[in-house]
């Protein structure tokens, strides 16, 4: 099955396109698959229309055929020594079986078919771009996907529902942003946990930085109304649920404006270092980055707080 996918668009500032969710220096072999469907960030129905032609059989081309192909490919392999000594740390071939496995076995495809869930339970992630890009991400859970991203389907720093809300706050929070966001996240975690999954998997929602405490106050040079809020990285919150996290828990409280934490605060680098502690993985451990230097996954220590 696919190990890391990110949907149902890139992360997008202005006309940079792709600020984040790469491996970064673990390479390109680590890189999610990317569902980006067809439409604009309005277009709230693009989810009914995903193609993943890369995950299927041509219609000239049947399993057995593809197979043969392989075979042949292997063959040719087995006279490229050379060849292949220089491209051993490609790990090529694990690429090429695990790409095979996909095609062939269509469990993937499966996956990534809406089509297949009940009227009621798609309504209630809500029939919208980020609802259904939630109801497909547990589905890729279940079939076995270890890491999904869902961008906000909205450009940052853009109008409508982009989170970004220098104008019209009050409008986008009630009308668009937060019933969307609300919606969706609840029905995820609802469903993930009626079904088992909050038992060894972990939601993460959070955002880069907060709002302004003030409105019509510039923090960053931006132009805001008085019905706007300005970036303010200095405070502001993440959800976690799952993979033992405590229920109903609040860690941490900030002063009375949200200007900054009063209590119990959280760097991001513990939060991610809290997520690698989820996982079973040691928030310092020593990896080799493509220079062959040896690096930590983050410095920071987990918040055991969290877990229960």
């Amino acid at each position: 099955m696919l190990p890391f996918v990110m949907l149902p668009r890139p992360l997008q500032e202005s006309n940079v396109v792709g600020k984040g969710g790469s491996a970064g220096f673990l390479g390109k072999g680590f890189d999610p698959y990317t569902l980006y469907p067809e439409g604009d960030d309005l277009d709230m129905a693009k989810m009914e229309r995903i193609k993943i032609d890369d995950l299927q059989l041509p219609p000239d081309v049947f399993a057995l055929r593809l197979e043969r192909r392989a075979k042949l490919r292997d063959l040719v392999n087995q006279q490229m020594s050379a060849i292949d000594k220089a491209v051993a740390d490609h790990k090529l071939g694990e690429h090429y079986e695990r790409a095979l496995n996909l095609v062939v076995s269509g469990r993937a495809r499966e996956a990534f078919s809406l089509s297949t869930e009940s009227a009621e339970l798609r309504d209630k992630y809500g029939r919208n771009t980020f609802g259904q890009s939630l109801l497909l991400a547990r589905r890729l859970i279940e079939a076995g996907t270890r890491v999904v991203e869902v961008i906000w389907p909205k450009i940052a720093n853009s109008d409508h529902h982009s989170w970004d809300q220098h104008v019209d706050l009050e409008n986008r929070m009630r009308t668009k942003s937060a019933p969307m966001f609300d919606t969706g996240l609840s029905a995820l975690i609802e469903d993930m946990d009626q079904r088992g999954l909050l038992e060894d998997y972990l939601v993460v929602a959070i955002g880069e930085f907060g709002r302004s405490p003030q409105r019509g106050v510039s923090t960053s040079g931006n132009d805001n109304d008085a019905n706007g809020r300005d970036h303010w990285p200095y405070c502001y919150t993440g959800l976690v649920a799952g993979a033992g996290t405590k229920r109903g828990y609040v860690h941490g409280k900030s002063d009375k404006t949200a200007s900054a934490p009063a209590e119990d605060p959280v760097h991001p680098t513990e939060l991610l270092a809290s997520i690698y502690h989820a996982f079973g993985i040691e928030p310092e451990t020593i990896v080799m980055n493509h220079l062959n230097q040896p690096r930590e996954l983050v410095k920071a220590s987990a918040v055991t707080g969290l877990f229960a």
